[in-house]
């Protein structure tokens, strides 16, 4: 399989999409200059309008596909560098598919690689003079995708990785109402060169490989489930939470390669366990968030809940993220909203920001791992945003706004689209600006000109 660099959305032979949210006409000599307008998510268009991806609004924007659509994905931490910004790039990324068909779904351990820039600069435009070059430096510029499969009982509803004694693991929730530990090592090494993977698919017998079976499998969770998360301050803790309300807290034994599950559920939600998110800093400390519209905050020694939001949203709580650098968790639901919290205020029930952008449910959200103001959020309707909650209002700048601009919030910074019912995002921790976002018609790995 290969990534492809495909325009994301529509185009008109007047008019093109900025990933800010633009449309702009060109004007000719023998054109009347048209007032400048802005598209926005949910506004309608004249039949002969089509939307375009703006490409210099984006760094890099590759579009990648799976066959099955992988809903949930984690990114896989690599030893190529942190901090790195030298083009071209490669990730490693985990997902599990939602296959319609029973018995088909998977784990997908996948590399990207040769992730170049997709925005050239003036500089490099001035050098580009032969065309005949140009064909074969685009076909060197091809990215890559190599992806190394293992066979999943039911649907993945969500699957997050960790690394534990220099191995990586993945867990998974089945739709089935089990939850998995895999290792991923071999796919890992697979995904390494042609050769390699070609000997991995081409093995015999791979049902009955130890390589492509779970390391540990728990059964005691009363239904299927979408809340999980590694602990980042005590290696293999490992929390669950499903539909019936119920945490489940896990304890690698001294070989990682076996756990013990707490029978005894953290009590409290009343409702489904939409997302779980430890503490990026304390341990024993982990949020959750609920169709019965909280968030709680847990002490795991004492399983007692030592802070709560009782009406957090107006629906069902879906998604948070939990900063790395401020007591913040940022939250979304299914009424649209976006809400960041300060846990030092979290009891008073009032939020730090509230942003009404969405039309459709949130159904992602991450903060930027370095950047302690900046998050980003995804919705059902199709499109990402990009905030920064310090940035306010620039009166001076109010006249230069374009038409249909004032009522968006001065803390959004990027509206990124093209994609069918976006389901989850991740900043990528070691390559700066680079978000991966996953939906029904495949990934997109992006960087924008803002952030």
């Amino acid at each position: 399989m290969e990534v492809d660099e495909d325009e994301q959305s529509v185009e008109s032979s007047d008019d093109s999409m900025s990933g800010n949210g633009d449309i702009r006409e060109e004007e000719s000599e023998d054109q009347v200059p048209v007032k400048r307008e802005v598209y926005l998510p949910g506004k309608s268009m004249g039949e002969d309008e089509q939307l375009v991806c703006d490409q210099s609004a984006y760094i890099m924007l590759h579009q990648a596909a799976t066959g099955s659509p992988c809903l949930s994905f984690d990114v896989i931490k690599d030893d190529l560098g942190d901090d790195r910004s030298t083009y071209p790039l490669s990730a490693y990324l985990v997902s599990g598919t939602q296959s319609s068909r029973p018995h088909t779904n998977s784990i997908i351990v996948m590399k990207m690689s040769n992730l170049h820039k997709t925005q050239k600069m003036k500089d490099e435009e001035e050098e580009d003079d032969d065309e005949e070059s140009d064909e074969e430096e685009d076909e060197e510029k091809k990215p890559k995708l190599d992806c190394a499969l293992i066979k999943h009982q039911g649907c993945v509803n969500r699957i997050r990785s960790t690394q534990i004694n220099q191995a990586v693991l993945c867990a998974s929730w089945s739709e089935l109402g089990r939850v998995s530990i895999w290792d991923l090592s071999p796919q890992l090494r697979a995904v390494q060169n042609s050769y390699a993977l070609e000997m991995y698919c081409n093995k015999v017998n791979p049902e009955n490989d130890s390589e492509r079976k779970p390391i540990y499998t728990f059964t005691g969770h009363l239904s299927e489930g979408f809340g999980i998360d590694w602990c980042p301050t005590m290696p293999g803790v490992l929390a669950t939470g499903d539909c019936k309300s119920a945490v489940h807290i896990w304890q690698p034994d001294e070989t990682g390669t076996n756990w013990k599950v707490d029978q005894r559920p953290l009590v409290g939600h009343t409702a489904s366990v939409e997302d779980l998110q430890w503490s990026p800093n304390e341990r024993h400390v982990l949020a959750s968030c609920s169709v019965d519209k909280s968030i709680r905050i847990w002490d795991t020694r004492s399983k007692k809940c030592m802070l709560t939001a009782s009406n957090a949203h107006d629906m069902d709580v879906n998604v948070i993220s939990w900063s790395r650098m401020e007591p913040f968790i940022v939250s979304g639901g299914d009424d649209g909203k976006v809400i960041v919290w300060d846990l030092r205020m979290f009891d008073s029930g009032e939020p730090v920001a509230l942003f009404k952008h969405h039309v459709s449910p949130v159904t992602t959200v991450e903060w930027h791992p370095t950047d302690s103001t900046v998050f980003a959020s995804g919705e059902s309707n199709d499109q990402i945003a990009l905030w920064d909650i310090s940035l306010e209002k620039d009166v001076e700048a109010e006249d230069d706004d374009p038409a249909g601009t004032e009522d968006l919030p001065p803390q959004l910074l990027f509206i990124h689209q093209g994609q069918k019912e976006v389901k989850e995002l991740h900043w990528h921790p070691q390559i700066p600006g680079v978000i991966i976002s996953t939906a029904l018609n495949g990934f997109n790995v992006f960087r924008t000109i803002s952030v």
